[in-house]
């Protein structure tokens, strides 16, 4: 008789935890895709790809890209910038794969107040979304140009030098990736150990984004 009663408390406690675990765990074709064409980065990543010239990129960098990189301790951030996007896109990637390189070589988070690269970033979405500038229709590079380095507190110099590099002109091939993953759900789009793509339709809030994250993490 004992031995039956016990029988059945295990069969139930075995249940709810097959329940419990089914019941957390992402799903393929619901909170994330499979990417047919893997990023070239380190399995413990996540990638965003952005484009300056996108205004839901702005306001995810603003309110959810540092905080949910918050919740994902050890876990590497890299941004791809999608060159494609926008009148100044090849530009913008120019600036910040040279800022990003630098950043690099000081040791800088890229998440930091500290980085050159988002000083910069910043600068360019809120010319461009905030105050609605299109820099005479993308015809006046120089100014945008500008308008980045003095953000950063980089010269000319620094920027050509930068950009130049081997480090900078590495993250500009890379880069060329971005377009298959924006292709499918636009950006920004988040990618996991370079080949799960978060569907940010399921993601609702940070702490979503977070858990499926960590999961695709795991795999």
């Amino acid at each position: 008789m004992k031995t039956s009663i016990l029988s059945k408390i295990v069969k139930i406690l075995a249940l709810v935890s097959f329940l419990s675990i089914t019941a957390s765990a992402v799903q393929e074709g619901v909170d994330y895709q499979v990417l047919q064409k893997p990023l070239n980065v380190p399995k413990n990543s996540v990638v965003k790809v952005f484009s300056y010239d996108c205004q839901h990129c702005y306001k995810f960098d603003k309110s959810v890209t540092k905080k949910l990189m918050s919740k994902l301790e050890g876990v590497r951030f890299i941004p791809y910038h999608l060159s494609s996007k926008g009148k100044l896109g090849e530009t913008a990637s120019k600036i910040f794969a040279s800022l990003i390189a630098i950043d690099e070589a000081n040791g800088t988070d890229l998440l930091s107040d500290e980085s050159k690269f988002k000083k910069a970033k910043f600068a360019i979405y809120k010319a461009r979304h905030d105050k609605n500038d299109d820099f005479d229709n993308g015809k006046d590079k120089a100014r945008f140009i500008k308008l980045a380095l003095d953000a950063a507190g980089a010269s000319q110099d620094e920027y050509e030098k930068s950009l130049a590099s081997a480090r900078a002109q590495e993250l500009l091939n890379a880069w060329f990736d971005s377009y298959d993953v924006a292709i499918i759900s636009g950006v920004p789009a988040f990618v996991v150990s370079g080949k799960y793509l978060i569907n940010l339709d399921s993601a609702t809030s940070i702490d979503k984004m977070a858990e499926i994250a960590k999961e695709l993490l795991a795999k």
